[in-house]
């Protein structure tokens, strides 16, 4: 099927590069049309009460998003304008000042000191603006550059749905720079590690295709997540180009057998079918792992990373030849020399010289590599990653510094609790450290101010649906030790109330947040483990072989992802479950490679000292240079990119890569040949093929009979 397959693409070339230019027009229709949401919050379980909460705020309250607005050293007749405008934009559901929240008539030296406090600081005013739909949806985005058009220079707008609005904004402006960056780095560093001038263009094009047709087909998911956005061209240029690079390197080899360079492509493309689908059948294991993460953010950039590698590899065995069949002239005329050595066999003697010293050091660096990866320093406060001088983080930190609002939790409640309780349920939570305010039907009532002086906006804002709802404002910041403490203090008071009540919020989803991606690292990673060690055992048909090669590449995670630690820096809490299944998959190649060549030269007759040297020769250029282009795709958005969720996992991916080439080049031919004879014992048909063995076993046992 493949043989004829190969036969018909090498000889329509034309045809095929057409057809596949043609189909870059529905994907780009289809790369549009996908919706990028840029609330990680929204990929939290359903089942979570934080997340139902939500729900709730949607609908019966039509608080889907709120954000609190800070106006400085304006009159009051200002801010009263401007509440009415801002109530007119479609998209908002109410806005709440000073002038409605107790009504105009009410002196400002009337009001209690804790609602002063809370709408006044200084000679600055807060407002709360409420939208109607989720805060992450394009109408929450159109309303929120509406009120900012409306706001003047000394207008803060500040809360979550802001700084949704921000990172949007910075993504879309930044994304083109270092997607191009990535391009121009893994040219660079194609150029240097390969013999012409064309062929990184002709591969780089057909990667390009291979990343649009993953991107168009994103559009039957209906949404993807900027995470996802930001990484997945980058990691798919990365983890896929040795896909090409193999193809073209087995094109060379079959020109030496052929006359005719389609029959030398058709040979090519047959070899290639075999090795890459078996290949990449690792990388694709360690993206789908991501999606067993409660945390449906794993799933998304799961399934889209391993739909990418199987288009990268369809597009490697249908599109390339093609590419290649009709570049061939222009590849061979612009040839040079490149930066690898012709060859590594100093290295590769060296390194089984020193084998025993090479394990032994490999073996006592898993303990200090595990302890510093145990103990490297997350952060969940999705804010953290952006930069500071961003208008939504320069509110928020008006807000937290001004008014002592770090953090709003909201609390649905059941309407049926009567005042006597309310009164001792908002008792016990003024009690609780880091409550600041309060806000409630009941407690504005208990004021003293007559009920008719509570507008009735104010009033269908608390009570909607059989449901009220109180605001209870926090000096705490979000993902901390405190804010934890905290939010199971109020829980505990108001389940005491109402058990069927929600609290939810951005700390509390984000402290929900903190619980789920605790376990999913742990699922994500050992499940990931497993699907490869099952997969290489499959290879090799090995029980050891295994064990031995993701141990090694588990070496270069636990470094990589140890360093933070030594250095004293944060990383994002997604990052350390995504670098690991990453990693694993797209490196675990390196040391499947060398292992192969290794088994082969074994089957040869060769010793084992021999045949590992014989194995790191034929396979360190081939992993310098898919390494070398996985470092600059990735190093390009570390650099460039100022989202910190998205740079720093560039960088560790970056880092991975070398860390990976590293640990394979040194440690992989080390361990092979110290670990030879439990291979030999623990796998099936080690050094012999299992056809070539009955064939030898029968002509041997024939041949008495015939004497």
């Amino acid at each position: 099927m493949i043989e004829k397959l190969a036969r018909i693409l090498t000889r329509k070339p034309v045809v095929v590069a057409v057809i596949a230019a043609a189909m870059l027009l529905p994907s780009v229709l289809g790369m549009a049309a996908t919706r990028i949401n840029y609330d990680i919050l929204t990929y939290l379980p359903e089942e979570l009460e934080s997340v139902q909460g939500e729900r709730l705020l949607e609908e019966p309250f039509q608080m889907a998003a709120t954000s609190m607005l800070i106006v400085e050293g304006m009159p009051a007749a200002y801010s009263s304008e401007l509440i009415n405008e801002i109530k007119q934009i479609d998209g908002v559901s109410n806005a709440v000042g000073f002038s409605n929240i107790v009504g105009a008539q009410i002196p400002v030296d009337m009001i209690p000191a804790e609602y002063r406090d809370m709408l006044f600081s200084g000679d600055a005013t807060m407002m709360i603006v409420q939208y109607s739909y989720p805060g992450a949806s394009d109408e929450t985005m159109n309303a929120i550059d509406r009120v900012r058009a409306l706001c003047n220079a000394k207008c803060f707008l500040a809360g979550f749905s802001v700084v949704i609005k921000d990172t949007k904004e910075l993504i879309d402006q930044q994304l083109p720079i270092f997607v191009s960056l990535a391009v121009v780095m893994a040219f660079a560093a194609m150029m240097l590690t390969m013999e012409s001038t064309v062929l990184p263009i002709m591969l780089l094009l057909n990667i390009g295709m291979a990343v649009l047709y993953n991107f168009g087909t994103n559009i039957f998911l209906g949404e993807i997540s900027y995470i996802t956005q930001a990484i997945a061209a980058v990691l798919q240029l990365g983890v896929t180009m040795d896909y090409s690079i193999f193809l073209y390197r087995r094109y060379i080899e079959e020109r030496q057998n052929y006359s005719d360079k389609r029959d030398a492509m058709a040979k090519a493309v047959e070899a290639a079918f075999a090795s890459l689908t078996g290949s990449s059948l690792t990388t694709i294991a360690g993206f789908l792992a991501l999606c067993a993460m409660r945390l449906t953010l794993g799933r998304d950039i799961g399934i889209v990373m391993a739909k990418g590698v199987v288009l990268g590899v369809a597009t490697v065995i249908v599109v390339l030849p093609s590419m290649l069949l009709l570049c061939d002239g222009l590849i061979a005329k612009h040839r040079h020399k490149t930066i690898l050595p012709k060859s590594f066999d100093g290295l590769n003697s060296w390194i089984i010289r020193h084998r025993k010293a090479i394990a032994i050091i490999a073996v006592l660096l898993f303990i200090p590599s595990l302890y510093a990866e145990k103990n490297a320093a997350l952060y969940y406060k999705l804010d953290t990653s952006l930069p500071g001088t961003l208008p939504s983080i320069v509110a928020n930190n008006k807000l937290r510094d001004e008014f002592g609002m770090t953090n709003e939790h909201f609390v649905v409640l059941s309407d049926g609790l009567n005042a006597s309780q309310m009164n001792a349920m908002e008792s016990r939570i003024r009690e609780v450290p880091g409550v600041t305010d309060i806000i409630s039907s009941n407690s504005l009532l208990g004021t003293g101010l007559p009920s008719f002086f509570i507008p009735d906006e104010v009033r269908s804002m608390l009570k909607q649906g059989g449901y009220q709802l109180m605001v209870i404002n926090s000096s705490y910041g979000t993902a901390t030790d405190e804010m934890s403490g905290q939010i199971e203090a109020l829980s505990s008071i108001i389940k005491d109330y109402d058990p069927q009540a929600k609290i939810t919020g951005e700390a509390v989803m984000s402290n929900d947040l903190i619980e789920v991606t605790n376990v999913d690292f742990k699922v994500t990673n050992y499940l990931s483990i497993a699907a490869i060690a099952i997969i290489v055992a499959v290879v090799f048909r090995s029980v050891s072989v295994p064990a031995v090669l993701v141990l090694a590449i588990e070496l270069a995670i636990m470094i990589n992802q140890g360093i933070p630690y030594f250095t004293g820096s944060e990383v994002a809490f997604v990052t350390p479950t995504v670098i690991s299944c990453v990693q694993l998959g797209s490196t675990v190649d390196y040391a499947i490679l060398i292992s192969s060549r290794f088994q082969e030269e074994l089957k040869k007759g060769k010793g084992r000292l021999e045949a590992a040297r014989i194995a790191g020769e034929s396979s360190d250029a081939s992993i310098i240079t898919s390494a070398l282009v996985m470092f600059c795709a990735t190093m390009g958005v570390a650099v460039v990119c100022s989202i910190d969720i998205i740079s720093s996992m560039c960088l560790m991916l970056a880092r991975g890569a070398i860390i990976s080439a590293i640990v394979c080049i040194f440690v992989i031919p080390a361990v092979l040949c110290i670990c030879e004879p439990l291979f030999a014992r623990t796998s099936l048909h080690w050094k012999d093929d299992g056809h070539i063995k009955a064939r030898k076993t029968k002509a041997g046992a024939a041949a008495p009979a015939e004497a």
